[in-house]
C-alpha cells in the first residue's frame, strides 16, 4: 500500500507532500495512498554514524544474530534509521537488507595493536600484517574499515601511535585499494596526524586535532565523527588510570576540556561532521538525540547543522538517498521545529522505515 505524508520538509523548510511507493518516495501524487501524516516537520531518518551494534554495554562482544538485531531495534525505535558499525566482533552480513531494521553501513572487526586495545574485540596484529589484514577486513564489511589509531602504550605510560607512521599510511592505502573507505579511531595528538595526512575517510572522535589539522582535513573533505558522549567519559577512565599512569590522565582529562572548542573549530572550517555516539563498550545504544544536544549546547553548532550531521548529509556520506524522487522510504516526523528547540528529535511522532510504518 502507497503511504502519504505532507509536512514541511527539511532543509527545504517548504510544505510539501510526499507519497511512499514500497521502498521508493515520489513526489508524484498516488492516487488511493494512506495519509499517515498531515503537519509537522519531516526529516529522512537519524543516522548513527559510530554506533557497534555487534558490541553490547560493557565491551562484551555479540554472540548471535538476535543480539545485533535487538540492539538495531533500540536505536531503530529511537529514530535512528540508518547505522555505519564502526566495526564489529561478530559478522551479521544477514542483517544488511533486514526490512525492519536500519540500513547498514559496516566496518569488518577492528584492525588494532596486539594488547593494546579492548580484549576480543579487535583483530590485533604487528605492523608486518596490518596491510593484509586491513585487506580481508574490508571483505568483512561492506564499505568501510576501522583502524584503532592509537591506545594507552603501557610501557610509555601515556597515549601513543599503534603502529609507525609508514604501517599506517601503508593500511589507509590497502583500505581503499580493496574498495573501502578507511575511518580511524584516535585520541592522541600524534596518532591523528598521521592519519590525516595518509588520507583517512573519517576520523573518530579526534580530541587530539589542532587547528592546523583541521584545516588540513577541510581542504581534503576528511570527516570528523565527534562522539562527544564517548569523550565526556573521560574522566572515569582517567580517574581508573591515575594510580599508575598519572601522565595519561591527565592527558584524558585535557583533551577532554578542549574538545568542544575542537568541535567548534572544525564546524567553522567546513569540516564535515556527522552524529556518532559509540554506542557499544560504555556508551548505552540508541542515544543519537543526545549527541546532537551535546553537539549544539556544548560545541555551539547550530541546530539546522546538527541535523544535516544527523540526517540528510550523513545519509548521503553513507549512501542512502534521503526525501528525493526515487529516494529511500524512510522519514521521521516531528510536531515541533527541531531548529527551534532541538530537544523534540528526542520523541518523533511518526517513525517510517523501508516504507513501513513502525510508530
Amino acid at each position: 500500500m502507497a503511504l502519504h505524508v505532507r509536512g514541511v520538509l527539511l532543509p527545504e523548510d517548504e510544505v510539501r507532500d510526499i507519497w511512499l511507493v514500497g521502498d521508493r518516495v515520489t513526489l508524484e501524487p498516488v492516487a488511493g495512498a494512506e495519509t499517515i501524516a498531515d503537519g509537522g516537520f519531516l526529516l529522512p531518518g537519524l543516522t548513527d554514524a559510530h554506533c557497534h551494534i555487534g558490541i553490547a554495554r560493557g565491551g562484551t562482544p555479540i554472540t548471535s544474530l538476535d543480539q545485533a538485531r535487538e540492539l538495531a531495534e533500540v536505536n531503530r525505535d529511537a529514530g535512528v534509521l540508518a547505522i555505519r558499525d564502526a566495526g564489529s566482533p561478530y559478522p551479521y552480513p544477514e542483517l544488511d537488507d533486514a526490512p525492519d531494521l536500519p540500513r547498514l553501513a559496516r566496518a569488518g572487526r577492528h584492525v588494532a595493536p596486539p594488547k593494546r586495545y579492548l580484549r576480543g574485540v579487535g583483530v590485533e596484529v604487528g605492523a608486518a600484517e596490518v596491510a593484509a589484514t586491513v585487506t580481508a577486513q574490508a571483505d568483512a564489511g561492506n564499505g568501510w574499515v576501522k583502524l584503532v589509531g592509537d591506545w594507552i602504550d603501557r610501557g610509555v605510560g601515556d597515549l601513543a601511535p599503534a603502529w609507525d607512521a609508514e604501517t599506517m599510511t601503508a593500511a589507509v592505502r590497502a583500505a581503499h585499494a580493496a574498495g573501502a573507505r578507511a575511518a580511524v579511531h584516535t585520541f592522541s595528538e600524534s596518532a591523528v596526524e598521521i592519519m590525516v595526512r595518509a588520507g583517512v575517510d573519517s576520523v573518530e572522535h579526534g580530541t587530539g586535532l589542532s587547528l592546523d589539522l583541521i584545516d588540513v582535513m577541510a581542504r581534503q573533505g576528511t570527516a570528523l565523527v565527534p562522539t562527544m558522549i564517548n569523550i565526556r567519559t573521560f574522566g572515569g577512565i582517567a580517574d581508573q588510570a591515575r594510580a599508575k599512569f598519572p601522565s595519561y590522565a591527565d592527558h584524558m582529562l585535557a583533551l577532554r576540556d578542549r574538545f568542544p572548542e575542537v568541535v567548534r573549530a572544525a564546524h567553522q572550517a567546513g569540516v564535515p561532521i556527522y552524529v556518532g555516539t559509540d554506542a557499544g563498550g560504555g556508551i548505552a545504544h540508541g542515544l543519537a538525540a543526545e549527541e546532537m544536544l551535546l553537539l549544539h549546547e556544548e560545541a555551539g553548532i547550530p541546530a539546522e547543522a546538527v541535523l544535516a550531521a544527523a540526517s540528510w548529509r550523513a545519509r548521503e556520506w553513507l549512501g542512502f538517498p534521503g526525501l528525493v524522487e526515487g529516494g529511500l522510504a524512510d522519514l521521521v516526523v516531528y510536531p515541533q521545529d527541531p531548529r527551534r528547540d532541538l530537544r523534540v528529535v528526542r520523541a518523533p511522532d511518526r517513525v517510517v522505515l523501508r516504507g513501513r510504518v513502525l510508530r
